[in-house]
């Protein structure tokens, strides 16, 4: 496994994330403290979670899953770097939810007891709250930096010019800030490519990509819908708008020789910028796979004919669109 700072940090994280969303929902319990066990096996030290995840509001029950295998020994937790998040609805009452400083510190306490554990080493904004100021956020993070209950924190889903916003005003309590931020991007959707890119090289903000394969128009559809394997309403749809692309890539990475999964987070893996991907496998052979994209090498013309069939904004903003 190889392993990279988070951002501007000294915490050493691998090149891959184990993300749990389909811990609970699609990836029964057993199953789940399996595919655990392989990663970390595996060298995967960095797990992502949150704690909407599992879908049953107030439940959290994917860090409860997770929470559990930690309890199970063996220096489990000692070993994962553990990252969830703030923000989502986990009750009906009108404060929970969002990035108050109030829920910010009883989600906090929620997350720690599910999980089992005294500390969370990365604690993720899920999303960006504008009725929240940052006066606000950044007090209830402090607290809980100085607490001991939260190492780093970090968001996702925020655009380039709110990373900008939130470290300036952290710069100014001489607060560390944001050091990661969890973005959609993959060869099909690489629209943060224009600022949020940018602003996390400027601000040494490790990025971490979700949704890796596009919703699984990059892991190989067109082989999966041949073979008869069932793909997703909103996969069928994406595949519908972009099906003269997939079918050009699929036999791209036919011709390198390599899986279109595979190919998809080795693409990731060459910015620079990016820290780890995150790949969500809901079984053992889909994590094991994953691994192959360490050992992918893409040269320039490759780098070139993947960007003639994925076609990115055009490069960093102004650039992209003025002269």
């Amino acid at each position: 496994m190889d392993y990279t700072q988070l951002g501007r940090t000294g915490l050493r994280v691998s090149r891959l994330c184990l993300g749990t969303m389909n811990f609970g929902p699609q990836t029964n319990e057993a199953d789940s403290f399996a595919i655990m066990d392989q990663a970390l096996g595996s060298g995967i030290n960095f797990f992502d979670t949150a704690n909407v995840y599992g879908w049953k509001i107030g439940e959290g029950v994917t860090e409860n899953i997770i929470g559990r295998w930690f309890t199970q020994g063996g220096g489990r937790r000692d070993k994962v770097v553990l990252a969830t998040k703030v923000y989502g609805r986990m009750g009906d009452w009108s404060n929970q939810s969002r990035l108050s400083a109030l829920h910010i510190r009883q989600a906090c306490e929620a997350s720690l007891k599910r999980l089992q554990t005294d500390h969370i080493d990365l604690y993720q904004m899920h999303h960006i709250d504008r009725n929240s100021p940052w006066e606000e956020i950044w007090q209830a993070m402090e607290t809980l930096v100085h607490q001991g209950k939260v190492i780093y924190v970090g968001s996702s889903n925020f655009a380039g010019w709110q990373i900008a916003k939130a470290n300036e005003a952290a710069r100014v309590r001489n607060f560390m800030g944001l050091v990661a931020e969890q973005s959609l991007y993959n060869l099909a959707d690489r629209m943060i490519e224009l600022e949020v890119v940018p602003a996390c090289r400027d601000y040494g903000l490790g990025l971490i990509p979700w949704s890796p394969l596009g919703g699984s128009i990059l892991g190989g559809i067109l082989e999966k819908a041949s073979e008869g394997r069932r793909t997703s309403e909103n996969a069928q749809k994406k595949l519908e708008k972009h099906h003269s692309q997939v079918k050009a890539y699929e036999a791209f990475c036919k011709a390198f020789g390599e899986k279109p999964a595979d190919l998809a987070l080795a693409w990731l893996l060459h910015n620079p910028v990016v820290t780890a991907p995150i790949i969500g496998p809901r079984t053992l052979d889909q994590l094991t796979g994953s691994l192959r994209a360490l050992d992918i090498k893409l040269g320039e013309e490759s780098l070139k004919k993947l960007d003639e069939i994925w076609p990115g904004p055009g490069g960093e903003a102004p650039e992209a669109y003025a002269w």
